[in-house]
């Protein structure tokens, strides 16, 4: 891993494949950048007691630009710089510069709420984690040791954002098409480092705690292994991970997959789990790829839940949570009344079967 700055102070980081000798990645960016982005402020919301997250800076952030002036792909042309100063790059992490979280956040000058917690600076991280140089790459694509050199990339970053004690949890995940909401195209991915418990995780927190007080177990190892011995919903198994539709899957198609081994986070993971991840997580978007007839590539959002970096870490473990919002070909699922206005949740079909479809269109 080879350390730079941005014009702003931002840092980007080159993740290689493979060792290179001599000096390396050290163009300069010679952009007229201002001083570092800052972040807005999270708001507490009496109503539900959730944190909602102000960020109003980045309603004009770069969206969809032409593949010309994509500001993922490396800089070959001087006059046209983007935001990664090198020629070529196997995998390249930098902080976002339009952050919904930063190290640094603007003033409120907004007046105290008239009750409930206080609102605060939306002090954090979100780092861009770019996984090819070639604008027209997909991770399902990748060689395995890019995706490899990915899962290192994850791995460092998430250990050292929880080493930041304003973190309480780092999250990694992918959005893939413009169904889901992407604004570039170049295949990418992101990390924020929250400073509190995003609404799932705290969910998931109190289930865990609930469970351990009734069993004496750990919620998420429990679940695995009991998803292990039903054997209805497992989509695939290898010698450290299992990947498994849930029993109660929110969307038409829905994956977890998660480690034998009870590991809170991408970077307590050991080599052999991470070079099997490498290639069972490929192997699953090959999968959902192939989910609908007629779909080259289907959107879905694949996130990394990790556990809390602070209180209550040991009622977490590692798993992640793939799904898509495709229903069936040139048909989405959308969250209208009962699922965002009331948080209730309705599925179109059934876990069974898209544990069944998963299964057939295996490799």
């Amino acid at each position: 891993m080879t350390e730079r700055t941005l014009a702003d102070g931002r840092p980007i980081l080159y993740f290689d494949d493979a060792r290179r000798a001599g000096p390396v990645h050290e163009a300069v960016d010679q952009r007229p950048l201002d001083g570092l982005p800052r972040a807005g402020e999270v708001r507490y919301d009496v109503l539900t007691g959730e944190w909602v997250t102000i960020a109003g800076h980045r309603m004009n952030r770069t969206f969809l630009p032409a593949a010309a002036d994509c500001p993922l792909d490396p800089t070959r042309d001087p006059a046209h710089p983007s935001e990664v100063p090198d020629s070529d790059y196997d995998v390249v992490v930098f902080a976002n510069q339009f952050p919904s979280f930063a190290p640094v956040a603007v003033e409120s000058g907004v007046e105290a709420p008239p009750f409930g917690p206080a609102d605060g600076p939306a002090h954090g991280h979100c780092d861009v984690v770019v996984f090819s140089s070639d604008h027209e790459a997909s991770v399902v694509d990748l060689p395995t040791q890019r995706m490899r050199t990915v899962v290192e990339a994850w791995a460092q970053r998430t250990a050292v954002h929880s080493a930041d004690p304003r973190i309480a949890q780092v999250f990694v995940f992918e959005n893939r098409g413009q169904e889901i909401g992407v604004t570039l195209t170049h295949p990418h991915g992101q990390i924020y480092a929250y400073p509190f418990l995003p609404p799932r995780a705290g969910q998931l927190v109190e289930q865990a705690r609930r469970h351990r007080e009734a069993t004496g177990g750990n919620l998420l190892a429990d679940v695995l292994r009991a998803e292990q011995a039903e054997g209805t919903r497992v989509v695939l198994t290898g010698e450290h991970w299992t990947a498994y539709v849930p029993r109660a899957a929110r969307w038409p198609v829905e994956v977890h997959l998660a480690p034998h081994r009870d590991v809170p986070d991408l970077a307590a993971l050991d080599d052999a789990e991470k070079a099997e991840l490498a290639v069972v997580y490929q192997e699953l978007l090959r999968r959902v790829d192939r989910f609908h007839p007629g779909v080259d590539r289907v959107p879905y959002i694949a996130g990394w839940h990790q556990a809390p970096t602070g209180a209550d870490r040991e009622l977490g473990r590692l798993h992640l949570q793939l799904f898509s919002l495709l229903r069936a070909p040139g048909k989405l699922k959308y969250l209208a009344g009962s699922e965002s206005g009331m948080g209730a949740w309705i599925n179109d079909t059934t876990p069974e079967r898209i544990a069944d479809r998963l299964r057939e269109v295996a490799s």
